[in-house]
């Protein structure tokens, strides 16, 4: 009788395998390209004499078979890499297992029918490496990673305000010169490296930015015309961090459900959420993708953050738990800045973090779970508004934008509280003003109206305009006089947030 076997048991810890029925000797990229994927990855394990329904064929000469794929290994593949070849017999039927571990020395070439390809895993599937992905290889080979690189740019025309201010605010402590080569911001020789021109005020690095775009309805066609509010954040990645959560911040809304003995409240998105979500787009994108940036999409029932470059390993999140995905670091300079400054934890999959913010909400009638989909060269989180079902919308007041009712239960009766949603194109221009002003004043606390304008790209009686506006709001102070004074940002939902983090 054909016997089925559990594949798992069989093949012990391996996660990635391929089934094969027979050597096909004259065909043997068909299975060499298999070797140089796992080789080039996480390792692997392939199993000849075995049909795809799992049903033990077996192989006529178990022994030759082995000797042949050692020497195919040995003649097409370069370099070579580590193998075990098991041979195994059950019910009577004989069949093969290659087991191959992940190199060291990547990329693993396949040479043969006069092409030399490397392969790569991606899903179930081994693939030819593309050109990002051969690019990473000869990196991973060489024991380094695009962040350790000396960049094209020079350490003396950088200026490190906001790194200096964060760490001060998070560590209690200065940071101290000696610090730039210990976190790599240097590397040994005085080169700027591509993580510390990802963490100068102006990074150079173009496609660090992120494009934040706030859209009116459900996507981006609904006809509902443009964008409510965008920015293009640049220049450091931790101020970048701090500007998309309050982008998100900016445009969410907060509600509040009664608990017996308080008031809770629930916010569209949970600030936790958001921030590991994007903190991990950034210290997790794939940088060596050019002219690709990461876009946080929010809708009125979700966000969406996408970055460039899929899992690590080639694997497809949809098809995993993400709650035991183990963490792996593709720019691990930068995911050590992160932890170091506490912006992230060091250990542990954000992904986890991210779940488990949610998880509380749970009890909510419209609750969805966030969601997290990657391919070969992106990685896509979703995560759901925690308050868009319960919304009523349509009744117009009378200057002709939307209100919008809010319920609020107390002691079993519903409140219903209005507010007028959609901002007026002064409120519009002033949110986008005000980004700018909060970053100028983070580079530079002396700074004046007359730069700020120059900066800006508006007149000074405007920029006075805003200032007046901030102030008399409480978003922004002058601490000292005209002349020597410095202006500080006491605007706590945007300021608080390292000490909320």
């Amino acid at each position: 009788m054909d016997m089925e076997i559990d594949i798992h048991t069989l093949i012990g810890e391996a996660t990635a395998y391929d089934k094969k029925e027979m050597l096909e000797v004259r065909r043997s990229k068909s299975w060499l390209k298999s070797v140089s994927a796992f080789a080039n990855g996480e390792g692997g394990t392939l199993i000849f004499g075995i049909r795809d329904d799992d049903k033990i064929i077996g192989l006529a000469d178990a022994e030759g078979d082995a000797e042949k794929i050692s020497e195919e290994i040995k003649s097409k593949l370069d370099p070579v890499p580590a193998v075990k070849l098991e041979l195994k017999d059950m019910d009577n039927k004989k069949f093969v297992l290659l087991h191959v571990y992940p190199g060291q020395e990547t990329p693993y070439y396949y040479i043969g029918d006069k092409q030399r390809l490397a392969f790569v895993r991606i899903g179930n599937e081994s693939v030819v490496a593309d050109r990002i992905q051969l690019k990473s290889l000869v990196l991973k080979g060489a024991g380094r990673t695009y962040d350790s690189l000396p960049s094209n740019y020079r350490f003396e025309d950088m200026a490190f305000t906001k790194l200096k201010s964060v760490h001060y605010k998070r560590l209690q402590r200065s940071f101290e010169d000696s610090e730039f080569v210990s976190w790599g911001i240097v590397d040994e020789n005085g080169n700027l490296t591509n993580a510390g021109a990802l963490l100068a005020d102006e990074s150079p690095i173009r496609q660090s930015r992120i494009f934040c775009t706030r859209w009116n309805g459900l996507d981006m066609t609904s006809g509902l015309g443009e964008a409510i509010d965008d920015v293009e954040l640049e220049g450091c990645v931790i101020g970048q961090l701090q500007d998309a959560v309050s982008f998100v911040r900016n445009n969410s809304k907060k509600k509040w459900w009664k608990e017996s003995d308080h008031r809770e409240e629930l916010p569209d998105y949970p600030e936790r959420a958001v921030t590991e979500a994007i903190a991990n787009a950034i210290i997790h994108r794939d940088y060596m993708q050019m002219g690709s940036e990461i876009h946080i999409d929010m809708y009125d029932d979700r966000m969406e953050i996408y970055s460039p470059g899929g899992m690590m390993d080639g694997r497809l999140i949809q098809q995993l738990n993400p709650l035991t995905v183990p963490s792996k670091r593709r720019n691990p300079l930068l995911a050590d800045f992160f932890s170091r400054l506490g912006l992230m934890e060091r250990r542990g999959s954000g992904m986890k973090k991210i779940i488990d913010s949610y998880k509380r909400f749970e009890s909510l009638p419209d609750y969805h779970a966030p969601e997290f989909q990657s391919n070969a060269s992106e990685f896509h989180v979703i995560l759901w508004n925690l308050n868009f079902e319960n919304e009523v919308i349509g009744e117009i007041t009378p200057n002709g934008t939307p209100l919008i009712q809010e319920f609020v239960k107390e002691n079993g009766e519903v409140f219903v509280k209005e507010f007028v949603k959609g901002q007026s194109k002064f409120a519009k221009e002033f949110v986008k003003a005000s980004r700018q002003i909060y970053k100028l004043i983070s580079q530079n606390p002396h700074i004046n109206a007359a730069q700020m304008a120059e900066s800006m790209g508006v007149s000074a009686r405007q920029v006075q305009k805003y200032l007046k506006r901030l102030q008399e709001s409480r978003k922004i102070t002058r601490v000292g006089g005209r002349k020597i004074g410095e202006w500080k940002i006491i605007d706590e939902e945007y300021e608080g947030f390292f000490d909320r983090i």
